[in-house]
Order: C-alpha cells, then structure tokens, then sequence
C-alpha cells in the first residue's frame, strides 16, 4: 500500500507514537510518505529518523507566515503545477469551499504536495490535520481519509474553535481512530458516525524496553522519575507539592523531571520556594539511551497530568505505557485516558486530578512496600504487552488500512468490536 500521514512537524521527540507507526509500516512492506507543516529543527532526533532515512520521505507544506512571501511564492506554485491539475487548484482557491482558509492559501499550499502522486490511504494524526486531508479530498485528491484522534485535537482545540469544527470532517472523512474508549465516546457526543469509528491505541516497540524486577539496596535513595513536557497539563507543579510533604516523613528520597517546556524557570522557582534544591533534579529533554538509563535506575514512576486552564488534555500517554514496560510501579491520575493504560490497584495507582495530599498518600504507600515492586512491576508488563505492543497494533492498523479500501464492512465491525 502507499500510505501518506499528514502531521503538524517532524521530527520530533515527543511524539515516538507516530513515529512507530511510520517506521511498523516501512518494516511491514508499505510505502510511506511523511507531510508536516515544518521542521522543529530540535537538538536531538530519535535514532529511526536516521536509520530508516525518513528525511528523505518528508514534504513540507512551506507556507510563509509573511503574506507577501506568500502571496508571491504561491503564484509561482500556481504557474508551475497548474498544468497538472488545473481543476484542483483552482478549487483549493475557491471562497466559496473553504472561506478564511482558501483567502490565507492554506488550501493552496497543502494541496501542491499532493498533485504528483496518487495514495491508497492518507492518514492524518490529530484532528486539525484531519481537517486538511477532508479538504484534499474535496478538491480530488484520491485515497482513504483516516483520522486519529490523541487529546489536544479533543480538548483545548475544540474549546478555541467551537464544537462544530469537525462536522465537515465527520462527513467527508473515511474513518476515525481515537486512542481511547475516552475519545471515542467524546467524538460520539460530538455527532461523529459511530460506524466510523474503531478505537486504535498507540504504541511502543517492547523489544527497546527490557524488563527489569524493580529491588531497593540498603541505604540507597529512592528514586522517583517523571519524564514529560513542562506544561500545565503535565501537573509537575503537583508532583513538586507532594515531594515537599513526602521528605517530611521519607528523607531519602530524590524526585527527577526529565523534559524541557515553557514552564520550566516557574517550576524551578517552586522547587526554591520549597527548598527542595537537594532533592529535586531536573534534566532537559533526553534520547533514547538516556531515557532507558533513567528507567533503569529509578523506583517509581509518577505522572500527575490534568487539564490545563486552557483545556488541553492528555490522550494515552505513551511514557506510561514505556515506565510500565521496564517494571515501574507508577502513580497517576484519573484523567483523560490514563486509566485505560495503568491498572489501579495492580500495576500502579490512581489519584484525582490537582490532588496533592492523594498523590502523598499513595507515592508513600508504594515507597513503605518494596516488596509489591515486582508484583506491581511485573502486571503492568503484561497488561503493556497484551494491549500496547506496536508490532500488534501495526498489523491491525494494516487490516484497518486493507479493509478500507476494499469496503469489506464485515472485516471493519470486526475490528470494531476487537479490543
């Protein structure tokens, strides 16, 4: 199959769960195009860029924010690839399809990439990019239009654009894959076809997350490890808070935050206010090998998130499912999709969102029992491999694809009705 995703950037560090289905789908057999708005040019690339050449497969949109550079340089685009397809491009110019976003050439420009090459399946990640490959199929670009769904796109987007953003889409769109029984119910609310939707979660590649019995040496530190963006959504401002009432009864205890983010020079000012600078240590965003190390030395795995004032919501995130993969007990929230992916009670714990004195209670419960670790550690490997496995998921997501395109709406409810 020749299969385009549609992104907002590439690379980028933060989101390996569209990259594993890029780079499952390459080692499956399929052709795959990549097109992103632009590059984050960030300082560190996740190692499969490289090693499955993936530059080589990207387009980019290139719109100028400059409405003059713009203005010009898609009279070029126009003179250059009329030829190619007259019709499409002078329906990606038309007021009367798509109003502001044919006025600002945002048709135009994600059009262009698309005129030279035909797709059996365009599969767009987030809602908003969904959005524009409903708009490629208006003009008549050819292929299946796939959207997932992961948190943003469900939350904060919505709020800022009205609940009626994706009725185009719902219409015109193949199929839609939210990440979680939590999104799916939402897009239902939202008057989305329920026939059109077959929840897919994302995933991770279990053979880079060995296993390990998590065991505590006498006189060691307990390590407790975040790794996230600093954002409100995260709740880092929480785990701190809770860190601060944890050292009063448990001194040996070291907090680590790896991750990079605007809020960053606030959260350090919280761990000064609280004088926590010998027990909290935050690293910048790491790599792969880094990120394994720091699973590999560490206890516990805490992930406060919540939703930001904005809106904006986790999907499912990923570093829970890799945490529960190494044999980390974790401590979460009751938020979003989270507790599709922690078992509460088993592999970790549950608390409310914005809940300090829960967060204390049940980071100290683990911290006094060392001896439920392993226990704990060992059921959230299973639960990740029985359900989070990406070579798993990859080969549903290819009879999703197979069954698409050939209509069998037999194969599809099947797959609906599968976990």
């Amino acid at each position: 199959m020749k299969i385009a995703f549609i992104v907002g950037v590439f690379p980028t560090l933060s989101e390996t769960f569209i990259l594993n289905q890029i780079t499952g789908l390459l080692d499956l057999g399929h052709d795959v195009e990549i097109f992103a708005e632009y590059n984050p040019t960030e300082n560190k690339v996740h190692p499969d860029v490289e090693k499955y050449q993936l530059m080589n497969r990207v387009h980019y949109f290139d719109m100028p924010q400059n409405k003059i550079k713009r203005v010009l340089k898609a009279l070029y685009l126009i003179i250059v690839n009329f030829h190619k397809s007259p019709i499409k491009i002078l329906k990606s110019l038309t007021l009367f399809y798509y109003g502001k976003s044919a006025l600002s050439l945002k048709q135009l420009y994600s059009l262009i990439p698309f005129l030279d090459t035909k797709f059996d399946i365009i599969h767009c990640h987030f809602g908003h990019n969904g959005i524009i490959g409903a708009s490629l199929k208006e003009m008549g670009v050819e292929g299946k239009i796939i959207t997932t769904f992961h948190g943003y796109d469900m939350s904060s987007f919505i709020l800022s654009n009205g609940k009626d953003v994706y009725n185009d889409l719902f219409i015109i769109g193949d199929l839609f894959l939210p990440i979680s029984e939590h999104w799916k119910k939402k897009l239902v609310e939202l008057g989305c076809d329920e026939k059109k939707i077959k929840v897919h979660r994302m995933g991770i590649d279990l053979e880079k997350f060995e296993y390990s019995e998590r065991k505590i040496q006498p006189e060691e530190p307990i390590k407790l490890l975040t790794i996230g963006r600093l954002v409100e959504k995260k709740g880092h401002e929480y785990a701190i808070k809770a860190i601060a009432k944890l050292i009063t009864k448990y001194k040996n205890v070291i907090y680590i935050i790896a991750g990079d983010g605007p809020l960053r020079v606030e959260l350090e000012s919280l761990v000064t206010e609280f004088g926590l600078e010998n027990y909290v240590n935050f690293l910048s965003n790491v790599g792969d090998d880094e990120l394994l190390n720091l699973f590999m030395e560490s206890h516990i795995f805490v992930l406060p998130s919540l939703t930001a004032c904005d809106g904006d919501q986790e999907g499912v995130p990923v570093v829970l499912m890799e945490a529960q993969a190494v044999g980390l007990p974790v401590v979460s929230t009751v938020h979003s999709g989270i507790p599709e992916v922690v078992v509460n009670g088993k592999s970790g714990f549950l608390v409310p969102e914005r809940d300090v004195d829960a967060l204390v209670e049940k980071q100290g419960h683990v911290i006094e029992h060392p001896e439920l670790w392993p226990k704990m550690g060992k059921c959230g490997r299973n639960f990740v491999e029985e359900r989070y496995g990406i070579q798993k998921l990859n080969q549903r997501l290819v009879r999703i694809y197979e069954a698409l395109i050939i209509g069998n709406t037999n194969a599809l409810e099947k797959l609906r009705k599968s976990p």
